[in-house]
């Protein structure tokens, strides 16, 4: 699932923007609400990319992704270690790996663009975290 990588460089970029400190006594890829709005965001990001009439809300990602990067300032982890965790390839694949799970559970089928729209349009009448991110 590349269009997580692309949120993740993002993530990166607003990882630059504010300074973190302190130092966190678990793994950055332990913090369950971090972990899980990064898959939020590139779920919401792959059904967009897979569905022509449903659009993902860029500047709501983005902005997603910058209050998961000040979360994790607040929790005490460094920009350092922030970059680390955007920058670190098996952390990604394995991210895309949950995503990509979580979109089948949903009902997606790859390669199926009518499967990527229903679950994007049922995740928007949910008004989940993922539907939040799509319109």
């Amino acid at each position: 699932m590349t269009s997580t990588r692309a949120f993740l460089a993002a993530l990166s970029v607003a990882a630059a923007t504010v300074a973190g400190t302190g130092t966190a006594q678990a793994a950055l890829k332990d913090e369950a609400s971090i972990r899980n709005g990064i898959i939020y965001v590139g779920m919401a990001y792959e059904i967009s990319r897979k569905c022509d009439s449903i659009d993902a809300r860029t500047w709501r990602g983005i902005g997603y992704l910058q209050s998961l990067k000040n979360e994790a300032s607040a929790l005490g982890y460094s920009n350092a270690e922030i970059d680390a965790y955007v920058d670190d390839r098996a952390e990604k694949r394995r991210l895309e790996g949950i995503a990509r799970s979580q979109l089948n559970a949903l009902g997606v089928v790859e390669g199926d663009e009518a499967t990527y729209c229903a679950v994007g349009r049922a995740q928007m009448a949910a008004n989940t975290r993922v539907g939040w991110l799509l319109r």
